[in-house]
């Protein structure tokens, strides 16, 4: 059951991007593009000129997180690096989302430039998180109290008691924590000692959150125009909820869902060319220009770091120099990889911003009609989710269908800037080609009956669509989405879309995914085969992962929610990088985090690309101070912002049983 938990996250995303594409196109079928544009003329200067100026407060509000942060974790930090390191967190986390690039890892990043221990940076950390969550509550609370008519859809359906149920739970919550903080220095939760910052922190944090979260909407609030009955605070209720949904739609920025939310709130209030008109310049402002700022500002460090020994040499800047040869965060493979997504979502909802083919389309686009791109804009959205998983089979396949999507949308007639937008998607993941060294199972190693199972399944999905061609002629103008919901199509051709398309899409997704991954026992078989690669090995494990290979060996400890592997993988260098990511995907089976100890300098790529931070430690196994750190040949790899805390402690007595580790038998000798 557990492990089926962990798939809710992605399967909800996917509902919800569903419904708010079929909510859209059945609510403001027509809706134009030329019509957005004359909405987007009439927003007045001022009214442009307020949005920008809240931008830039919302964006000072947040650095007050980080200040506060640095503060309860006892080091305080100067504004301008903790307004640097906010801001940088921020706007990537907000618009990307991804691990890679996610608040807490451009924090760990910077930071520890700065001297603050691997632990302060986790109180950082999780100080901000909870920070942004506690302005949610108190304000969701309150509208679901004064406004609960004002949540999307949901306002119109559900009982008011639930809503005044709910807003005393999130009130409860923020009391509780504010009087847990007045009465208790320390907690304990789930087996962890956890500080609480204190009351008047307390208070201080639920403040600004208030402040901030109200002040966002405010951004958005000024582009809309007057309308009878639309009140700020209603306005803020619509805002919340659709914030929530984004949030739980688990894609970055929300992209589609909050968009959908905010239109069926707003609805009632305004035509449809005026909404979009809002959210447009909204985005615009508060996640594409704050992403490209922070971009370029965390691109500019990092070059500044690589450049940190020379500079150093003269004296100059030495903190640049602190963590040189850890694993960055990949800012422009990981927007790469989010241009993906957008661009699927863009096809799927191709139909909504060009409903028909223009005239003059001839060949494939006009026989493909919309639902051809709307095909391979569902595929892309399925392998824009799978890029992370450095698969090269994955890169040859999302340029294939960004090729073909780009022809499709530029000889059908549609947008030139969707055209646009795919090709400039193509050419930014282009040069990565290195970074995609993962064989996919499919085509390597035995064919095993799930992947067949599978496989047959994407077959007869393709084959479903070719013999169902005729049935879709007439509808070819709608996306096959639109033909599953459309009141239109004959019941059986809806179904067997369905049947056709969703199991194909599943079937690519489990095919571009990991197998189940089998560890084994660490007894003396394992130790003799991997004997001749290191001098010493773990006299205590419980258990082996092997490479795909079955070569190449890493040796792990079950640590609470930690899979800790014990050392770089042991054995031929061919079958490294295929034992680290099985070492990963077994942590994932067993919903459990990886992490490396005594991680080599060799590999740390590979480990930032899982998403994990390193921390350098020095010959006896500790963490070496900050200005010892660049000359360090040994780290701790893992999510450093959930699993520091707990693998901290632990490292004296790592080094201890390091120390005592017997030399292993030789090859060959029993």
């Amino acid at each position: 059951m557990p492990r089926a938990l962990r798939h809710v996250p992605a399967l909800l995303g996917a509902a919800l991007l569903f419904a708010a594409l079929y909510a859209v196109q059945r609510a403001f079928r027509h809706l134009r593009l030329d019509a957005i544009g004359r909405a987007l003329d009439a927003i007045p200067p001022r009214a442009l000129g307020l949005a920008f100026l809240f931008t830039i407060l919302s964006y000072a509000g947040l650095t007050i997180y980080d200040r506060l942060g640095t503060i309860y974790a006892g080091r305080k930090v100067g504004y301008v690096r903790v307004a640097f390191a906010s801001f940088c967190a921020y706007a990537l986390s907000h618009s990307l989302g991804f691990a890679a690039v996610s608040g807490a890892a451009v924090r760990y990043r910077l930071y520890a430039q700065w001297g603050l221990t691997p632990g302060q940076i986790a109180r950082v950390v999780a100080f901000c998180s909870l920070t942004f969550g506690l302005g949610g509550m108190v304000l969701g609370g309150a509208i679901l109290f004064i406004e609960p008519g004002a949540v999307p859809y949901f306002g119109a359906h559900v009982p008011w008691g639930v809503f005044y149920g709910f807003g005393a739970l999130l009130w409860g919550i923020v009391a509780g924590y504010v009087g847990l903080a007045r009465l208790m220095g320390t907690i304990r939760l789930f087996g962890h000692a956890i500080e609480l910052p204190g009351f008047r922190m307390a208070l201080a944090q639920v403040a600004l959150a208030t402040a901030d979260v109200a002040l966002t909407a405010t951004i958005f609030w000024v582009l809309v125009p007057h309308a009878p009955g639309l009140t700020w605070l209603i306005f803020l209720g619509i805002y919340v909820g659709a914030y929530t949904a984004g949030l739980a739609a688990n894609v970055p920025g929300g992209l589609g869902v909050f968009d959908s939310a905010v239109l069926f709130g707003l609805a009632p209030y305004l035509p449809p060319p005026r909404i979009v008109a809002a959210i447009v310049v909204f985005r615009l402002y508060y996640y594409v220009i704050p992403l490209l700022l922070a971009g370029s500002l965390f691109a500019a460090n990092e070059a500044l770091m690589r450049g940190g020994a020379l500079i150093g040499r003269f004296g100059r800047l030495p903190w640049i120099r602190t963590l040189a040869r850890a694993p960055e965060p990949d800012f422009a493979l990981t927007a790469a990889t989010g241009a993906v997504a957008l661009s699927g979502v863009l096809l799927l909802g191709l139909g909504l911003l060009a409903p028909t083919v223009a005239p003059g389309a001839a060949g494939l686009a006009a026989a493909a009609g919309q639902f051809g791109p709307s095909l391979i804009g569902a595929l892309l959205v399925v392998l824009g989710a799978t890029l992370a998983r450095r698969v090269t089979l994955t890169w040859w396949l999302t340029l294939l269908l960004l090729a073909v999507g780009t022809v499709f949308v530029a000889t059908r007639g549609g947008p030139a800037w969707i055209a646009a937008e795919l090709a400039l998607t193509a050419a930014m993941l282009t040069p990565f080609r290195i970074r995609f060294y993962r064989p996919a199972r499919l085509l390597h190693g035995k064919l095993e009956p799930s992947t067949a199972t599978t496989l047959l399944a994407l077959v007869v999905g393709v084959l479903g669509l070719v013999g169902f061609r005729r049935g879709v002629e007439g509808l070819v103008e709608t996306s096959w989405w639109g033909i599953v919901l459309s009141a239109r199509a004959a019941p059986g051709l809806r179904v067997s879309v369905a049947l056709t398309v969703v199991p194909g899409l599943l079937a690519l997704w489990f095919l571009l995914r990991p197998g189940r991954v089998r560890s084994g026992a660490w007894d003396e078989a394992a130790r003799v085969r991997l004997a001749e690669f290191a001098a010493s090995l773990p006299e205590r494990a419980d258990g082996v992962v092997w490479g795909e290979a079955g070569r190449a060996g890493i040796p792990f400890r079950r640590i609470g929610r930690v899979l800790l592997g014990l050392n770089d993988p042991l054995g031929p260098e061919s079958d490294h990088v295929s034992a680290i990511w099985r070492l990963r995907d077994l942590a994932a089976q067993e919903g459990r985090d990886p992490a490396i100890w005594q991680a080599g300098p060799g590999l740390l790529k590979v480990y930032g690309d899982l998403g994990l931070a390193a921390l350098p430690l020095g010959p006896d196994g500790m963490p070496l101070p900050v200005p010892e750190a660049v000359n360090a040949t040994r780290f701790l790899v893992c999510v450093a912002e959930r699993d520091l805390a707990l693998l901290l402690p632990m490292l004296p007595g790592l080094a201890r049983e390091g120390r005592a580790s017997v030399s292993p038998p030789r090859a060959g000798v029993s």
